[in-house]
């Protein structure tokens, strides 16, 4: 019977068999588009036509509610001081953690695995918890109402989800690397500088656009540390613009609209990378 069931060639599976994996990626990718795709064509609506048909295609479009966006200043200082943050926060996040993920990564030293669990641990601890306490500490060092008193702790906050990503990466770069570039004369660090972390680009570009869209889409940090509208980022604007313009539906979904497209267009331009470097994460 074994040998029949092995002559009889490869068994051949229904056209249908994954049929129920694409129906949940559908019913994802709707539950994630459908709401997109509302909000955007509602901006080109009215609010009177909203309010007698909350749903529905525009007709006639209205391209006002955007055009009254982008001619505001406001918007523009917004996502410019959206832009400093995510710049600082980047910068310190792929800095330091790129520096603490090497030793961890390619050092053997008592305590490292303690050390590498401290900074899991740094994941289960969210940012409200800590709302009182950095309020004070920013207090203190005269860093409220300043872009970076958002980054430093934006910073400090995404420093343990990259050194997970990054660890595993660099630790799976070949020891004979190293080993061959010791017996050229290469140091510890011209190691690090010079061939970990160019063989580490997939995994720092993955870190570099998560670090940047959480950046731009933090509202706890910017709420916390800034009143001044001149310093608000662009989520803060987003909930000021509701609350002046609370009964202008059309322009606020304009705004939100226009509030999402440059991290959706970073995010959308950079997805591939992202998937190759936390590939690579894993199987390291």
């Amino acid at each position: 019977m074994a040998a029949t069931t092995a002559e009889s060639g490869p068994v051949r599976t229904s056209p249908f068999a994954d049929a129920p994996v694409y129906l949940v990626a559908v019913a994802l990718a709707a539950v994630v588009l459908v709401p997109i795709a509302y909000v955007v064509l509602s901006g080109f609506r009215t609010t009177g036509q909203i309010a007698a048909k909350p749903v529905g295609l525009p007709h006639p479009w209205v391209i006002h509610n955007y055009t009254h966006v982008l001619k505001s200043g406001d918007f523009w200082r917004q996502i410019g001081n959206s832009a400093i943050v995510a710049t600082i926060a980047t910068s310190l996040v792929v800095g330091v953690s790129s520096l603490a993920a090497y030793p961890l990564s390619r050092f053997t030293f008592r305590g490292r695995e303690a050390i590498y669990t401290f900074f899991t641990f740094g994941l289960l601890f969210p940012v409200a918890v800590a709302a009182l306490p950095l309020y004070l500490l920013l207090r203190q060092l005269g860093l409220l109402e300043s872009l970076l008193g958002v980054a430093l702790p934006e910073a400090a906050f995404g420093i343990p989800i990259t050194i997970i990503i990054l660890r595993p990466f660099m630790r799976s770069i070949p020891v004979e690397l190293e080993d061959a570039a010791a017996m050229d004369g290469c140091g510890k660090f011209g190691f690090f500088w010079r061939i970990l972390l160019p063989l580490s680009r997939p995994a720092l570009v993955t870190v570099i656009i998560l670090s940047v869209v959480t950046s731009w889409n933090n509202y706890i940090l910017p709420l916390l540390v800034l009143n001044d509208p001149s310093h608000w980022t662009l989520p803060l604007g987003v909930a000021s613009y509701q609350g002046v313009h609370s009964a202008d539906t059309a322009g606020i979904l304009a705004f939100t609209t226009l509030s999402m497209v440059p991290a959706l267009v970073f995010f959308m331009a950079a997805e591939k990378r992202i998937v190759g470097g936390l590939s690579g994460a894993v199987k390291g």
